[in-house]
């Protein structure tokens, strides 16, 4: 484990696309680029991030929290949520425990929690799927409880995504932001992301 640094985590994911051109194609090549990925993804898990390191922007006090995906749904989750959902949409109930049940058991879907002294203070949640265009890549549901933003949390739950999104072979990473957060959207153009051109619907059911 080593601490997750975004810079340091923008360099693996930069030495993981140099060793996937490494290798060759075929199925020889692609056993030979699974076992280099795991290696990889083992050698750049992350893990706790020291107060002491700064943003790249300079202007981002981080704090010692700890980036690492849900494994299992206990009560201490489920009050966490229940508490952090409200904060993100105010029309939306917290999920159930069945609900983050079935969050934690998809192989499609990553739910991602931010531990500082002990408690949950942020989420995000990776989907994937696979399309005939390839295997596409969302952050949802990104939410740093009131107490813990502006201390790097969200950054780091969105580097933690990227990294997965990256080791699984996808190649871009979406998201969505509403115009209002302007935290967040600083946030995400700061991290790489651009605004793509196009048209975004919902049909409400």
């Amino acid at each position: 484990m080593i601490p997750a640094r975004p810079t340091r985590i923008r360099k693996a994911i930069t030495t993981r696309r140099r060793l996937r051109r490494r290798v060759g194609v075929g199925a020889a090549g692609a056993r030979e680029r699974d076992c280099r990925v795991r290696r990889w993804f083992r050698r750049w898990r992350l893990c706790a991030i020291p107060p002491r390191w700064q943003s790249r922007t300079g202007n981002v006090n981080l704090v010692s929290a700890e980036i690492r995906p849900a494994d299992r749904v206990d009560d201490q989750l489920v009050e966490a949520m229940a508490g952090l959902i409200p904060q993100l949409s105010s029309t939306s109930l917290p999920p159930t425990a069945a609900d983050l049940q079935q969050i934690v058991d998809s192989p499609d879907s990553v739910l991602y929690l931010a531990w500082l002294d002990d408690r949950i203070v942020g989420t995000l949640t990776l989907a994937l799927y696979r399309m005939p265009t390839g295997l596409k890549a969302w952050i949802e549901d990104v939410v740093v409880d009131g107490s813990a933003r502006g201390h790097g949390v969200g950054e780091s739950l969105n580097l933690a995504a990227i990294a997965e999104a990256s080791s699984r072979g996808a190649k871009h990473v979406n998201l969505t932001s509403r115009s209002s957060r302007q935290a967040a959207n600083r946030l995400y153009q700061r991290l790489g992301f651009v605004p793509y051109d196009t048209n975004v619907y919902r049909y409400t059911i």
